[in-house]
């Protein structure tokens, strides 16, 4: 009996020393990362950067598995005026109640919930819960992974519907007559994230 226990303890005690083995945590490197957002309304667009705060992502037999991110908030730049007195007037403007309330909530938050291969080679559907302005929400989308030389690359483009995170301001599903000031309630966001050697 005290064989097939210590037998058991053996083949057990293996089996978590490879699965260690074959799951790599990644951290990112926040400096050589990109988060980029483009907002649409009746009238045009704008677009700006904002800044990754921390995040890793899990690597398990070459697959995405896993991943945590914090973006800042504080950080939401406007780059299609940049340099104007319209660009600071806009950053203010989402950097208010407003919009995102960064003020209160000065992170968003982001981590993966489920991944699993999509139709493109090295491309996966990844599920997580997005948390901005307090408020959590599922989302999914395809990222796709790319082992550089200089490591391991991950890049994503999101849909968000704002309006899920108490965003708003110029919203046509709230607010009646709005003409061309109407904001759409999604906006893009663009995702390079680069695994820090």
């Amino acid at each position: 009996m005290n064989f097939l226990k210590l037998s058991a303890f053996l083949m057990l005690a293996s089996m978590v020393t490879f699965s260690f083995v074959i799951l790599n945590q990644v951290k990112v490197d926040t400096s050589a990362s990109e988060v980029t957002w483009k907002g649409y309304k009746v009238t045009g667009s704008h677009s700006g950067t904002i800044d990754l705060k921390s995040g890793s992502f899990e690597i398990e037999d070459d697959k995405i598995v896993g991943g945590e991110f914090v973006i800042d908030m504080t950080s939401l730049k406007n780059t299609d005026m940049a340099g104007s007195g319209g660009a600071a007037k806009l950053e203010g403007h989402l950097k208010s109640d407003d919009f995102f309330g960064v003020d209160k909530y000065p992170t968003a938050n982001f981590k993966v919930t489920s991944s699993t291969p999509a139709k493109m080679e090295r491309s996966f559907n990844i599920s997580g819960d997005l948390t901005i302005k307090g408020k959590t929400n599922p989302i999914t989308f395809v990222a796709q992974m790319e082992n550089t030389k200089n490591g391991i690359i991950c890049t994503a483009q999101l849909k968000v519907d704002r309006t899920l995170y108490d965003v708003k301001y110029g919203s046509g599903k709230f607010f009646e007559g709005l003409g061309d000031k109407m904001i759409n309630d999604e906006f893009d966001i663009n995702i390079r994230l680069v695994g820090a050697n």
